[in-house]
């Protein structure tokens, strides 16, 4: 019997929308090299890897090229399969440790609800070509902690966007964000997230992102809780609610592959 691999779509009800991820609940911890070995053969956007210590799972996320400091989808996905697996109770918190410091996730009403630190976008110069790579004329670019954040003039230029991914790696950031205000109705706004120099040229739905999006859009809307949509080819949705320093993430998930990992 091998190491267990669920494959989890998060933020979505739907099988194969919203954002895969992996998630593998180790006996116990496992070197880095190994891990992102298991996640570049995984190949999906992220790939969540967890043991558990006393009261807490340890988590760490991988893309196919790099460990990253913070991942919204992933970790929807490990909350899940605590539940769906019984490694926890279904009425328990689940409480993470990592790189980003203890995190929560809590089941409310049919969808996970994450506890994440809010990273505010700064006004900021774009890079040099950076624009010309996403093909738009931004109103207004941003720096957070991780990402640019680039708000267009409206939801059609954010749909159409179809960026140049060499030029866009050129970037020095995890990745870059692009936003508008939501025409579609039932969302208050809409977003794309490209990060190609992450090895992901485009994430289809970035619970991350939305620590950004949300103070920038709680800023102009006057509203504490919204509700977004990530307009990648798959698509999906997030809850979202601003709570001083932190942002509240809610999404659902649906498991749909379960396999086992041999080696």
């Amino acid at each position: 019997m091998g190491l267990a691999v669920v494959h989890v779509d998060a933020f979505t009800s739907t099988p194969f929308a919203g954002n895969p991820a992996a998630v593998c609940v180790l006996p116990g911890a496992r070197d880095a090299r190994w891990m992102q070995d298991v996640a570049r053969e995984l190949n999906l956007s992220e790939t969540a890897f967890l043991h558990a210590e006393r009261d807490l799972y340890h988590l760490r996320w991988f893309t196919p090229a790099i460990e990253v400091d913070l991942c919204g989808h992933a970790t929807v996905a490990s909350a899940h399969v605590l539940w769906e697996d019984g490694h926890l109770p279904a009425g328990r918190q689940a409480r993470f440790m990592t790189r980003s410091g203890l995190l929560t996730a809590d089941r409310r009403d049919g969808w996970i609800e994450l506890d994440f630190p809010a990273t505010p976008a700064a006004p900021a110069a774009p890079p040099p070509r950076l624009a010309e790579a996403l093909g738009v004329t931004p109103r207004w670019v941003g720096r957070s902690k991780f990402d640019y954040l680039l708000e267009v003039d409206a939801e059609a230029t954010v749909r159409s966007l179809a960026p140049d991914f060499t030029a866009l790696a050129r970037a020095e950031a995890r990745g870059v964000i692009v936003t508008s205000r939501a025409t579609t109705p039932g969302y208050d706004f809409v977003s794309r997230f490209f990060a190609p120099r992450a090895g992901v040229n485009e994430d289809p739905v970035t619970g991350s992102a939305h620590c950004a999006l949300t103070p920038f859009w709680s800023e102009r809307l006057q509203r504490t809780e919204m509700t977004a949509y990530q307009a990648s080819p798959r698509g999906g949705v997030v809850r979202v609610r601003l709570a001083g320093d932190r942002v509240v993430l809610s999404g659902q998930a649906v498991t749909v592959v379960r396999g086992d990992l041999t080696v």
